[in-house]
């Protein structure tokens, strides 16, 4: 049966049983009444068992089926440490909790199909897993513990609520103390742990780097690329050829720089910049990753799998083999390199007037850095100033031009969250030596403002083209949170329209403008970011709402994600009028799925770098217990407030400790506040605390009051 046929069947006997079945009945008696043929009678039990599994109708323990009474969703579980759960079900707006005697059974990332209980005044909607549809984690990475004649796994990640039990013959002579990948053979049952075998021996907990690469096997990151694919990428990875650049446009006499990190090796970005009377041309040059990685080929199959890089503490996972992103698409300086180009001409006010994308040649003149850009414009640095005099005059015309286009991005309403980053230093060993905020700068911002005119200009042409595409799109923000934040911000005397309709970016971001340099900056930008929904890559073109564009995508890094790749490949067949019915066709078809899976490696790429940020900030401050800190209340909860310390590294301090009073938590202005002395503890104070203790294995930093 294939998927209509399935789907029309289906449909057939549901329909039946919501419209004629008032008692319940057998399957062999639905057979009966519908005329179903003794041979295809399986396959009629078959369909029945999936709309049960769908919640559609119910079965008795007689073995009789029934429309369902109750109303069942499927969706993921999410596991919490404490034993309750969530379910995310795909178009439902919030996850519906599951209490602890209300799981079934469900482990971390199953995916189940619940009922949900009756609504009660409004309340979180609450549910019970009815049926596990299929299982999340088939392993597990955790510290091996012995027994006397058999092992056990202690998880790493606390939301696998039960250690796994391990045959003593199936150990792989894992000892005590050993990080393993174990294997899980036997789900288990409410009275019943998990069972596995151990398939991989990671290191011992104190060697260098075992608690990175334990959380690299977490989360499934592929370190190695297949041979195949590395023997492609040395085959693929060769000079630059005259046939290579015959038939592009050839801009290697165009003042050319990039501007990365100073560790940066994957350069996938170069400007060019001039002026002609009035108005700018602007050049955002991208490495034309597609001309060495062809669809459907090797490299292109293990591309879209990783969907990114990923960019952890102590190295990078790339998406491409070195051979290709630091090497032959990497615009190193001096080296013909292939690229895709997004040349705009933009007036005064920032306006993108003309633009042109073209397939080029382009010979980078100097590789720069961030810090001597900003030293150029900013420290006026004599030595480099000379150094570079020839390439100054364009440094500065850049910080106009940024200046300008940033300027009007922010008069739409474009919002401007400026949470540093982390910058993690570590010695050779793995141990982190230094930990400080990565702060942005005016070069920095240079490259941001470029890179987003061109992200834009190429998704707005192409959205017109009406060319099946990859956005990057940004929803709205929900209202309730958004009513929320208004009445939250009211507390400090700050205030913002919300109407019926949508709230606009432009209100955030006068918000946010209002609060600059207030002490109660940190509290409400860090409330109006999570009162923001997550972006993610989609077909259609539904608007960035952090930008306040209607037309985004991601151009311009085609070596660390799929999403640029892949709409490259679209772009040239588009230049090179290639895009008939049958590519259309195509591209209509895969797209979808290549939004999804690239949203779906993004976030985890995400998750993995945050928790291994979070190791190392663990580790680093294990060697500072006891010491004293001044830091500031950067979340309050009821179970206690976390204070977030210059270098980034946020502690808890528990309510308990605070043992000068009785304290209650007030969720509408996000304080505690002490029952008898009225003593208040708030977002955005200030407070000395001291380090009282770690737990690497639940990455957490406790915290008290100094």
């Amino acid at each position: 049966m294939n998927k209509e046929q399935l789907e029309k069947r289906k449909k057939t006997i549901y329909d039946f049983i919501c419209d004629e079945l008032y008692v319940p009945m057998k399957a062999k008696e639905i057979a009966m009444i519908l005329s179903v043929p003794k041979e295809e009678r399986e396959s009629l039990r078959e369909v029945l068992e999936i709309l049960v599994s769908e919640g559609k109708i119910e079965i008795s323990k007689k073995g009789k089926y029934v429309k369902a009474e109750k109303k069942y969703l499927s969706g993921t579980f999410t596991a919490n440490q404490k034993g309750f759960g969530f379910v995310t079900v795909e178009g439902e707006e919030e996850d519906i909790f599951i209490s602890p005697e209300d799981t079934g059974g469900a482990l971390h990332l199953d995916e189940v199909t619940i009922s949900l209980f009756p609504a009660s005044g409004g309340k979180r909607r609450e549910g019970k897993v009815e049926k596990i549809l299929k299982r999340g984690l088939t392993k597990v990475v955790g510290t091996y513990e012995p027994s006397k004649n058999f092992g056990f796994v202690v998880p790493d990640d606390p939301k696998i609520g039960s250690d796994i039990f391990v045959p003593v013959e199936r150990s792989k002579g894992a000892v005590s103390g050993h990080k393993v990948v174990v294997e899980i053979t036997d789900y288990g049952s409410r009275d019943k742990k998990p069972e596995g075998k151990v398939v991989e021996i990671i290191g011992h907990i104190n060697d260098p780097g075992t608690d990175i690469l334990s959380l690299v096997r977490a989360y499934d990151l592929p370190m190695e690329f297949p041979q195949k694919v590395l023997n492609q990428a040395e085959r693929v990875a060769k000079e630059v050829t005259q046939a290579d650049m015959a038939g592009r446009m050839d801009i290697r006499d165009w003042q050319m720089v990039t501007i990365d990190g100073e560790d940066a090796k994957d350069l996938d970005d170069a400007i060019t910049l001039t002026k002609e009377g009035d108005v700018y041309i602007l050049g955002v040059h991208i490495a034309d990753v597609t001309n060495y990685v062809q669809e459907h080929s090797a490299l292109d199959v293990e591309a879209l799998k990783r969907g990114t890089s990923v960019y952890l503490v102590d190295r990078v996972i790339p998406m491409l083999p070195h051979a290709l992103s630091n090497g032959i698409c990497s615009l190193n300086q001096g080296e013909n390199r292939l690229a895709l180009s997004c040349i705009m001409t933009i007036d005064e006010k920032g306006r993108v007037i003309d633009h042109k994308i073209s397939e080029t040649v382009v010979q980078v003149d100097r590789r720069m850095s961030y810090t001597n850009v900003k030293k150029i414009l900013v420290d006026k640095d004599e030595a480099l100033l000379k150094e570079y005099e020839d390439f100054v005059p364009m440094f500065q015309m850049m910080e106009e031009l940024a200046a300008i286009l940033r300027k009007k991005r922010m008069k739409r309403g474009s919002v401007d969250f400026d949470f540093p980053e982390t910058k993690i230093i570590l010695d050779k060993n793995g141990h982190p030596q230094e930990i400080k905020p990565y702060e942005r700068n005016v070069a920095t911002k240079i490259i941001e403002d470029f890179m987003l005119i061109a992200n834009e200009t190429v998704a707005e042409d192409f959205f017109w083209q009406q060319i099946p595409f990859v956005f990057r799109s940004h929803d709205t923000p929900d209202q309730e949170k958004i009513r929320k934040l208004a009445a939250f911000i009211n507390n400090f005397g700050y205030s913002m329209h919300v109407g019926q309709e949508e709230v606009h970016p432009k209100e955030l971001q006068k918000l946010l403008g209002k609060i600059e340099g207030s002490p109660e900056e940190p509290l409400i930008s860090r409330l109006t970011l999570r009162s923001m929904k997550q972006a993610k890559y989609t077909t259609m073109s539904i608007g960035h709402f952090g930008l306040a564009t209607s037309y985004y995508c991601h151009f311009t890094s085609p070596i660390r994600r799929y999403p640029d790749l892949q709409i490259h490949r679209i772009i040239k067949e588009s230049l090179r009028g290639k895009m008939g019915d049958k590519r259309l066709s195509h591209y209509e078809k895969i797209l979808p799925e290549v939004a999804k899976h690239s949203s779906e490696m993004e976030r985890r790429a995400d998750e993995a770098e945050r928790e291994t940020e979070k190791m190392k900030k663990v580790e680093y401050m294990e060697g500072h217990i006891g010491e004293i800190f001044e830091g500031v209340i950067s979340g309050v909860t009821a179970w206690g407030m976390y204070v977030e310390l210059p270098n980034t590294i946020e502690g808890l301090v528990h309510i308990t400790s605070l043992d000068d009073d009785y304290y209650v938590y007030y969720e509408s202005s996000y304080e505690l506040v002490g029952e008898a002395k009225n003593k208040h503890y708030k977002l955005g104070q200030k407070v000395s605390i001291k380090v009282e203790s770690t737990d690497k294995l639940l990455r957490t930093i406790n915290f008290v009051l100094a």
